[in-house]
């Protein structure tokens, strides 16, 4: 069973498609989300719709990754491919999906799960999402909640 609101956020290290290792503490509003494969058809759509809302969840100050367990030199292709322009985590050991106790499919890929984190805290987790519209409601749901603003 994945984290739950108001657990403390793991401190995850990862290199990005870039191949640059950064570390996520999770003090400002952040969306991870675990998506199954590169290049596949709800993970493109997925990637796509949060490319779409970037702007505007910079806007209202949050971060957004994806993590598969596709290595550096895949989310590479996948990002240049599809025009992503934020960053995705390489998880090809599984240890951000340990960290967020994400759950796995029979074919060793993880389940669609997000995870809104803000003020080193898990704030909601959304399972088995479905990838079309999910980057939009993410962010209306942070809204909702009083979690972000967009500026005027």
């Amino acid at each position: 069973m994945p984290l739950t609101a108001g657990d403390d956020a793991p401190t995850v290290t990862a290199p990005t498609q870039d191949g640059e290792s950064i570390t996520l503490e999770f003090d400002e509003p952040t969306v991870v989300y675990f998506y199954p494969k590169d290049d596949t058809p709800g993970c493109t759509i997925e990637a796509n719709q949060f490319q779409r809302e970037r702007e505007t969840y910079q806007d209202a100050g949050v971060d957004v990754y994806g993590v598969s367990i596709d290595d550096v030199d895949s989310h590479r292709s996948f990002c240049e491919q599809e025009g992503l322009e934020f960053d995705l985590l390489a998880d090809p050991d599984a240890e951000i999906a340990d960290a967020f106790d994400v759950e796995f499919r029979d074919s060793g890929v993880t389940k669609r799960t997000t995870f809104l984190l803000a003020d080193g805290e898990v704030q909601t987790v959304y399972e088995n999402v479905d990838p079309d519209g999910h980057a939009r409601d993410v962010l209306l749901d942070a809204i909702d909640d009083g979690l972000v603003t967009l500026p005027e």
